[in-house]
């Protein structure tokens, strides 16, 4: 009994710093990553992508944002979301906006798997159309030769240290991808955990991450890897690699014990309770509710 109503009180106290956070979290601004700041679209903003992206910003972001210069944003979120022709937004550059499309927030959803990179583009051109004095940057960045980029993972044992090497196989010869963007990322149970910051590549084309030397693995001590290249002539670019570089840890199965992230019938027993007392309660008022009105209509015919 004790340990029911300490579990119950412990996983209260959770929901309260969740809610706690994500409403601080919130309020705050957008940390966004120097290197990514300044991303600009390979899409010329003319009337034509403006005109499209104003149909993808009505379907996907009116409802929250309302019509840009009518200051009519849904008001009953806390903070409620701002008015994205206003100059906050004319403030941050075309690299921020695009982030915060890709990542979200709180109750704003990441579009990076809802909406096409051209299209979240496109939802940016509309916004940007309402912005005096806005000049765009048109990137350098062909799309179409992302595929040309490979890249190679390698870990040293002495230095503890990840080195990642990005080149590209053009019809010239296999080139070094330099100046470019990337990211490290090892895969955890609720996310990724981003290994360092965000470096650009040398003149080699070599990244390197010093990698840390108690990071849990699983049973083996393999840990999945996840690289992200953003770069000016080849794009965005993703990799995924296994590594035997972790400590090895026979970690539980996330459905386990009872939690309140499992199925129904591993969910925690004060759950289970609230949710099929609510539903008794519900029938039962029902139910009360046709004897009721089958009494007074009985009543009625006498």
């Amino acid at each position: 009994m004790f340990r029911r109503h300490f579990n119950l009180k412990i996983s209260i106290a959770i929901l309260f710093i969740a809610a706690f956070y994500f409403q601080s979290s919130a309020q705050q601004g957008w940390d966004v990553p120097e290197a990514l700041k300044a991303k600009n679209s390979n899409i010329k903003f003319d009337a034509a992508t403006t005109k499209e992206g104003e149909g993808i910003y009505t379907k996907n972001c009116v409802s929250c944002h309302g019509n840009p210069g009518k200051n009519n944003a849904m008001k009953t979120l806390n903070p409620p979301p701002p008015d994205l022709s206003g100059a906050k937004t004319n403030k941050l550059t075309d690299g921020e906006l695009f982030y915060i499309l890709n990542t979200g927030r709180g109750v704003m959803p990441s579009f990076k798997n809802i909406l096409s990179e051209n299209d979240r583009w496109k939802a940016i051109a509309f916004i940007r159309s309402y912005h005096k004095g806005y000049v765009q940057v048109v990137s350098k960045t062909d799309p179409t030769k992302a595929k040309l980029v490979k890249i190679a993972v390698a870990f040293d044992q002495a230095t503890h240290e990840i080195k990642v090497s990005v080149k590209a196989d053009e019809k010239t010869g296999v080139i070094a991808v330099k100046d470019a963007e990337v990211s490290l990322f090892a895969k955890r149970y609720f996310g990724k955990l981003q290994i360092e910051k965000t470096v650009r590549s040398d003149a080699n084309g070599l990244a390197v991450f010093k990698f840390p030397k108690d990071l849990p693995g699983d049973k083996t001590g393999n840990i999945n890897l996840l690289l992200n290249v953003n770069s000016e002539v080849y794009g965005e670019i993703e990799s995924q690699n296994k590594l035997k570089i972790g400590i090895p840890t026979d970690m539980p199965s996330l459905t386990k014990d009872r939690a309140m992230w499992n199925v129904m019938k591993k969910a925690p027993w004060w759950i289970l309770i609230t949710y099929f007392t609510g539903i008794t309660v519900v029938i039962s008022f029902f139910i009360y509710l046709m004897l009721s009105l089958k009494k007074i209509n009985e009543l009625g015919k006498k």
